[in-house]
């Protein structure tokens, strides 16, 4: 061992000074392409005339030896001496693999580094020496090296044994995960003139990092790669990029991006695709938008996937507009909408209540020929459920069987939570069983809506049974289940159950999370603690639970409600500094709570700052707009905001039909107060009788008693009103 070491050392001294991978240090510091990477090794040209010389097969066989040890019958250089490898790759060729001369090989402490000259001899029949690799590996003792590993990948490559190549250097990598991607790449840079040269190879070990998930590596790799002009193609780097879009690493992959555009590699669509769609989808809308033009501004024509990417986006953060007008660029430029399209559109116009304009994409893509699937279906059943408009919800059920297609577990639940969410338990109960009698997969999200429902019904005993059920299929209550009962204990103003359900969840070994916290602000709102509310908000940054957008929604809109406007501003102002953006749900909070506090001229700065925003808002916000308008007298404004309404595809309901009626009224506008009862009575949307004698009482208060007493008839026969009334002692609040 002492005469091996020593030989060993003495060939190092012999050779020229040169820094290997293995050998140098920390010299440099370079940008890599994510952050936290360090200071690289670097990397110069090793000799290629004596073999042992190489710091990396020395300094890998020096721990080799005291790793694996070998029993050495023959000193090694009598080894050397006598077996030529010549004869022993002519002993290999010819299936010779028991003769003692193969088998001496592995006699010797230099076992690794004979083992990689074998190889080399056998680089021009890559499936002989991947066959050696394989036997040598069985050999009692015997463990590869790096070098023998790296070796094997660039012979397997340059003979196109790709497969096998890249399912060498998957092994390498896994029994090397603590080395950092330029490590690897060194190593292999290294092993490249004992064999066939060819550069797809740094590609291949790139893409087995990012298909290992090893992204920190992969971008250390590619670092290293750019330095020595052997970039991976654009295909692995986009790879590498989907996986860290996935991974919501959004500063890695736009500074990678970045690294392969300073590199020389020309972005694909498909690349400009990802970052495109990552960023959509987090809401970085603007972002997104520099992409979609600088890929045009090269020339490259976005596809069908950037235009759904950016629908999808824009249409889910309310900016309904632009999603419109990318549609119909998407048409202007040839490229032809699909399912997905479609899809991404109805989902968004149903989302913000817009339901006729998405019956129209319904009937467009009908047009073109595009078959609805059950996505398309189940959107919009969701959205009638959520209208109560339960009749239209099953029609389009039927539509889904009539078309050939399946109800599945997503759209029967949807139905179910509709029929829940609207009061209708019984019907609710006969599809429950209809679907066990169907064999419909039931998931926690159909449990939770039946929950859902029992609670909204006040039927506690209904619920316990679901959950028993639930325990005897040894389904397991998640965080939303929990909450659901949480919230139907909150709503029945049982706090303290609630928080002992919050105790059993922690015993379930369940953390609360931003939904149970923020389901218990509200209900603390809703019986008067606001104080218990603030210091639950407190209490979850206490914890590091971070807030949600429905979180400040439930803040601001109770605030709103117990008439502290200023705090409500204030929390309002505060999101930004929470990495959370006021989306329509937060301006409808505020908007609706400022016209409500008599804050009418701050609410239309906000209204005004959603347009400039291209926000979407919704019928609350137009329905609290025209209240407050009203209350100010400002009728003319109010009917401006109505015919807005219409003309953006919004249904009226009765809340903003018994403002305008309420308000016209007050105004002393009878007329139209008048129009606006026969409008909505023509939409079949039947006003209350405390509104019916509001609108009778007004025309008895302006003298119009011919008129009141026909009006008074004609209530009558429609069943709005129970007969004739004393309509002074009746008065309307709203």
């Amino acid at each position: 061992m002492l005469l091996f070491m020593r030989n060993l050392f003495q060939l190092g001294r012999r050779t020229s000074l040169r820094v290997s991978s293995f050998a140098s240090s920390y010299s440099e510091n370079p940008s890599y392409p994510f952050a936290g990477a360090s200071g690289v090794l670097s990397s110069t040209s090793l000799s290629h005339n004596s073999f042992i010389a190489r710091p990396l097969v020395w300094f890998a066989s020096f721990f080799l030896v005291f790793r694996f040890p070998f029993v050495s019958k023959a000193s090694p250089q009598s080894f050397i001496d006598d077996i030529s490898f010549d004869s022993l790759r002519s002993l290999l060729q010819n299936g010779h693999w028991g003769d003692p001369k193969m088998a001496s090989i592995f006699t010797s402490a230099l076992a690794p580094i004979w083992v990689c000259k074998v190889l080399g001899k056998l680089k021009e029949n890559p499936k002989l020496a991947l066959r050696f690799f394989k036997w040598a590996r069985s050999q009692i003792g015997f463990r590869h090296t790096t070098e023998s590993y790296c070796i094997l990948a660039h012979i397997l490559f340059g003979g196109r044994f790709y497969l096998d190549a890249r399912g060498i250097l998957r092994e390498l990598i896994l029994l090397n995960r603590t080395l950092p991607g330029y490590d690897l790449f060194d190593m292999l840079y290294s092993a490249r003139n004992d064999c066939s040269p060819g550069f797809g190879v740094f590609d291949c070990l790139f893409s087995v990092l990012v298909e290992l998930g090893m992204l920190e590596e992969a971008g250390q790799c590619f670092w290293k790669m750019k330095k020595f002009m052997v970039l991976p193609k654009v295909r692995s780097c986009n790879e590498l990029l989907h996986r860290l879009s996935k991974a919501g690493k959004r500063e890695s992959s736009m500074k990678f991006f970045k690294n392969m555009v300073e590199a020389g590699l020309s972005p694909t669509v498909f690349t400009y695709n990802i970052m495109i769609g990552y960023l959509s989808k987090t809401g970085d809308l603007e972002t997104a938008r520099n992409f979609f033009e600088e890929m045009k501004q090269k020339g490259l024509d976005p596809d069908r996937v950037t235009y759904n990417s950016l629908i999808d986006g824009h249409g889910k953060a309310g900016l309904l507009h632009e999603a419109v007008n990318i549609f119909e660029e998407m048409k202007c430029v040839g490229c032809e909408p699909d399912v997905i399209t479609y899809n991404s559109l109805i989902n968004c116009f149903c989302k913000f209540e817009r339901i006729p304009q998405a019956f129209a994409y319904l009937h467009e893509m009908k047009k073109r020929e595009l078959k609805p699937n059950v996505i398309t279906y189940s959107t919009l059943i969701d959205a009638f459920c959520k209208a109560g408009n339960m009749t239209r919800a099953f029609a389009l059920a039927n539509d889904i069987l009539e078309a050939g297609l399946s109800l599945n577990t997503v759209t029967y639940t949807t139905l179910l939570d509709g029929l829940c969410e609207n009061g209708k338990m019984k019907e609710a109960e006969e599809l429950y069983r209809a679907m066990l009698e169907a064999g419909v997969d039931l998931n926690i999200k159909t449990y939770t809506a039946l929950v859902h429902g029992y609670a909204m019904a006040e039927m506690p005993e209904k619920a316990r049974d679901i959950l028993n059920e639930m325990k005897k299929k040894n389904i397991k209550l998640d965080l939303l289940l929990y909450g659901t009962i949480i919230w139907g204990l909150c709503k029945q103003n049982k706090i303290e159950e609630a928080e002992a359900v919050i105790h059993e969840l922690k015993d379930c070994g369940l953390t609360s999370n931003s939904y149970t916290y923020t389901t218990l602000m509200d209900a603390y709102f809703k019986v008067g603690n606001t104080t218990e509310a603030l210091n639950l908000f407190q209490e979850m940054q206490e914890r590091g639970i971070e807030a949600t957008i429905v979180t400040f929604g439930v803040l601001i809109d109770g605030l709103c409600k117990k008439g502290l406007i200023q705090q409500a501003v204030s929390y309002f102002g505060d999101m930004t500094s929470f990495g959370l953006q006021p989306n329509v749900m937060i301006y409808t909070a505020l908007i609706d709570g400022l016209c409500k506090n008599n804050c009418l001229e701050e609410a239309r700065k906000l209204f005004n700052e959603m347009l400039n925003k291209k926000m979407s808002p919704d019928k609350i916000i137009y329905t609290a707009l025209i209240d407050g308008n009203l209350k100010h007298k400002n009728p003319q404004e109010a009917l401006c905001l109505k015919m807005k309404m219409v003309e953006m595809g919004m249904e009226l309901d009765l809340l903003t039909y018994t403002s305008l009626i309420s308000g016209c009224c007050d105004c002393g506008l009878l007329q139209e107060a008048k129009s606006l009862l026969d409008e909505m009575l023509a939409k079949n949307i039947i006003p209350d009788e405390v509104l019916c004698i509001h609108l009778l009482r007004k025309y008895y208060e302006l003298g119009n008693t011919t008129d009141a007493l026909a009006l008074q008839d004609d209530m009558i026969k429609r069943s709005l009103i129970s007969g004739p009334f004393n309509v002074t002692a009746f008065s309307i609040h709203t």
